[in-house]
């Protein structure tokens, strides 16, 4: 999690440990811990997606949609996978720089080979600008062949400090160097059969406080066959980079801005076609402003032959209080349309009725707004259609949905901080089981297990021909036996989540960030991400790891966000 999903403000990082086996197809619930000796053993795990190892009924009745791979760097049939360390330093030093910097780990057969692992920051020959204080490089990544060879690209955001000064054409103001702020970047590092290798910036148009790079996201916005880059500029608009991109990084297409919705701030972006026109539609979560009201919104921005459309506001999901932090798209019932899946976390109900109060009783203001998820957050399914995102077919589920492991809480301290599990955090989408609906993974990461605080868990969400179902949901938390470390305080494990296909076997894998605090204090914290298999029977913690700095050759350091987020 970066900054735009930071849980209770708590950073996270994890520490390295190795997993043991177990047999496919089960999960535990941590509703009634059993204590061991050395571990948490929970009862009886809740229905798997499979009956005595065979695949459920829907398995094969979804229509399977492949795609050429938007993240193969060399070219080798397999997913890669980046994983953004934006508040890590790589120079060893004692002090908190946070210039950051991005692990990359290739995919094969045997899922992700460790040995391939390449790191980039901006200290390291080829890559443009230099790493300063604060400069968060990493703060988003996506992938796309934005060169058109074949080998996908890793595309880089940095907030870029303000240490950058300008001289020159276009650089001086009044007589004097113009300082830029926060104006941030877009960097491009080009695949090729031997790798990632090569980086250049992307001419993003950045100006002082544009905050360029913070959000990024890559899909044909125009439907030409050339991919596009959109990233959050201002707040609530994109600046689009339309491709083709030359090899200086620069796109045919030129950069224009789209206006979002009256006065807005993202927290997180996602791609699919979801009208299904075979034009790249974009989604955005975060919150709206208008005069003295604020509420949360999930924003359309429709792609179409003359690109992105202004982003439009969907109403009736989030209520004034209440906003999601995290979306992702994918075909969840099959249709050949993309679904929206989003959060949604109450935030916190004012009862004082001044600006940015409610003015009623949390019970009340849940009724008014019909949001039942008050308790502890929830996942929201919105399903795709011809004619976009259709409001009226939304569902959400919570845990006191039927089939979902554990029980949601209330409130009951009604502070600032809001819900107190946080269900639904960095939701992702891709089909888990092969059956050609695709699934969803979210983060609990305040979830208590056992005897623990905030230890958190992560939950698997089958998808079906009538959409997102909590039924046979699998559970995962570290004190799950097979799965690499033991749940301790303020762990938040599942604060991020990622779906998949690293060993192209058809079923995607499940990746999980959280922390680790070796002595138990947060104090201790060290980034990572547990990876686990996946088969027709679901995730399975059989033959599951744990990464992290150290794997990677990086630094263990104290709060160094790998595993906070994913966001490609």
């Amino acid at each position: 999690m970066n900054s735009r999903r930071t849980t209770r403000a708590r950073v996270l990082a994890l520490t390295i440990a190795v997993g043991l086996p177990m047999t496919a197809c089960t999960s535990a619930d941590p509703a009634e811990p059993g204590r061991s000796a050395k571990r948490t053993v929970y009862g009886p795990p809740p229905a798997s997606w499979c009956a005595n190892g065979t695949p459920s009924a829907s398995s094969g009745a979804g229509k399977l949609h492949r795609g050429a791979l938007h993240d193969d760097f060399n070219g080798d049939g397999y997913s890669d996978v980046a994983f953004p360390a934006p508040r890590g330093d790589l120079s060893r030093s004692k002090a908190r720089r946070k210039p950051g910097y991005v692990a990359v780990v290739y995919g094969s057969s045997h899922g992700l080979r460790i040995s391939s692992k390449q790191i980039f920051d901006q200290d390291r020959p080829g890559v443009p600008g230099v790493g300063e204080p604060g400069d968060y490089y990493g703060i988003s990544v996506t992938t796309a062949d934005l060169d058109q060879d074949g080998d996908a690209d890793l595309i880089v955001g940095s907030r870029e400090n303000s240490h950058d000064v300008a001289y020159g054409i276009g650089g001086v103001d009044d007589g004097k160097p113009r300082q830029y702020y926060w104006q941030g970047s877009l960097s491009v590092v080009w695949g090729g059969r031997h790798g990632l290798s090569g980086s250049v910036t992307l001419p993003s148009r950045a100006a002082s406080h544009d905050g360029v790079g913070s959000l990024t996201v890559a899909g044909d916005f125009d439907g030409d066959g050339a991919p596009d880059v959109a990233t959050q500029a201002r707040g609530g608009d994109l600046r689009v980079l339309s491709g083709p991109f030359g090899p200086d990084g620069t796109p045919a297409g030129g950069v224009h801005d789209v206006k979002g919705p009256r006065k807005a701030g993202m927290r997180d972006l996602a791609t699919g076609d979801v009208n299904g026109d075979g034009i790249t539609d974009l989604v955005s979560v975060g919150e709206t402003e208008t005069g003295s009201t604020r509420r949360g919104d999930v924003v359309y921005w429709k792609g179409t032959p003359d690109g992105l459309t202004a982003g439009v506001a969907l109403s009736g999901i989030h209520g004034p209080q209440d906003a999601g932090h995290a979306v992702a798209v994918g075909d969840v019932n099959g249709d050949g349309y993309a679904d929206i899946v989003t959060n949604a976390f109450f935030a916190f109900v004012s009862v004082d009725s001044g600006v940015g109060g409610s003015g009623m009783e949390e019970p009340e203001y849940a009724r008014k707004y019909r949001l039942p998820h008050l308790k502890s957050g929830a996942v929201v399914y919105l399903p795709g259609g011809r004619s976009g995102p259709d409001v009226g077919k939304m569902t959400m589920l919570n845990q006191d949905s039927p089939g979902i492991p554990g029980v949601a809480h209330e409130d009951s301290g009604a502070d600032e901080e809001g819900g107190t599990d946080y269900f639904g955090a960095g939701v992702s989408v891709g089909d888990i089981d092969g059956d050609g609906y695709a699934d969803v993974s979210a983060g609990i990461p305040q979830k208590d297990v056992g005897g623990t605080d905030g230890a958190g868990s992560v939950v698997t969400m089958r998808g079906t021909a009538h959409g997102l179902t909590g039924e046979d949901a699998q559970l995962l938390t570290q004190d799950t036996r097979g799965v690499p470390g033991t749940a301790q305080d303020a762990d938040v494990f599942g604060t991020a989540t990622k779906i998949v296909d690293i060993d192209a076997d058809g079923h995607a894998d499940l990746l999980a960030g959280g922390e680790v605090a070796p002595d138990g204090t947060p104090h201790g914290a060290r980034g990572g991400v547990w990876v686990f298999p996946s088969t027709a029977c679901g995730v399975t913690p059989k033959g599951s790891v744990v990464i992290g700095p150290s794997t990677l050759g990086a630094p263990r350091q104290f709060h160094s966000a790998l595993g906070a987020d994913f966001n490609s």
